[in-house]
């Protein structure tokens, strides 16, 4: 396995191909959903192995709502399901886990479980975890940026002029990822090249892999290639070097 000598702090995934995956199958598209689930163990697994600090995993849009109810409510138990499954063992492990999105559109038992998985993973004061997984629930990045504007607006309701001098990063303390770097890698598996409306503002400067497989298929050494791919890739921000 090729060595890699530059590992990103964050990376994130466009999760995708679970519908294609089971069609290719003559199943259905929540079977797909169902076998997604291993692809999620083995790159939270892979992540850690290689001292990847956030790993980000955009399960569900807020476009997704507007998919058959059918398809939603599965989605959803598959989320109790994992949480219930796999919690105790990201504790152990010391991954902190945390859900970000629109939750107000979430069902209370759904909201329930979350709130105890984000306690029981949280890490000692002091104490830095080995990994934060985050899962992006009911997210836009439109939304995201809108609710943070919003924010902003309303503390600077009263001092207007003070809006001139804040620089372009005072936005971020409002995004629901405010304290999580931005993604140094987003990979997006299916062939899909496009980030469908998730987090717009936050990658602005991340490197983009658009690879083919199906998200069901994509495993640890399809993780370690899109590392090793990443080390090769030269960041300038925009400057020379």
């Amino acid at each position: 396995m090729e060595e890699i000598s530059k590992v990103p702090a964050h990376v994130s995934i466009i999760m995708d191909g679970n519908g294609r995956w089971a069609k290719q199958r003559g199943k259905e598209r929540v079977y797909g959903h169902a076998e997604g689930v291993e692809s999620v163990r083995a790159c939270v697994e892979a992540a850690a192995e290689a001292g990847v600090k956030y790993l980000s995993l955009f399960a569900f849009s807020e476009e997704n709502w507007g998919r058959p109810e059918s398809e939603v409510n599965t989605l959803m138990e598959l989320m109790m399901k994992a949480i219930a499954d796999e919690i105790t063992s990201l504790a152990k492990e010391g991954i902190a886990f945390r859900v970000l999105g629109n939750l107000s559109r979430l069902s209370p038992s759904l909201l329930e479980a979350i709130a105890a998985a984000e306690k029981k993973t949280a890490p000692r004061e002091g104490c830095e975890p080995l990994m934060t997984l985050v899962i992006f629930l009911s997210y836009s990045g439109k939304w995201d940026i809108l609710q943070a504007a919003e924010k902003l607006a309303l503390e600077y309701a009263g001092k207007p002029q003070e809006l001139h001098d804040l620089p372009v990063t005072a936005l971020d303390r409002y995004l629901v990822t405010a304290g999580i770097p931005d993604p140094d890698l987003l990979i997006r598996t299916s062939g899909e090249m496009r980030i469908s409306n998730f987090m717009l503002w936050q990658t602005a400067y991340t490197e983009f892999l658009f690879v083919d497989k199906l998200w069901p298929d994509f495993r640890k050494e399809d993780f370690r290639e899109a590392l090793a791919e990443f080390a090769r890739r030269d960041r300038r921000y925009g400057k020379v070097k």
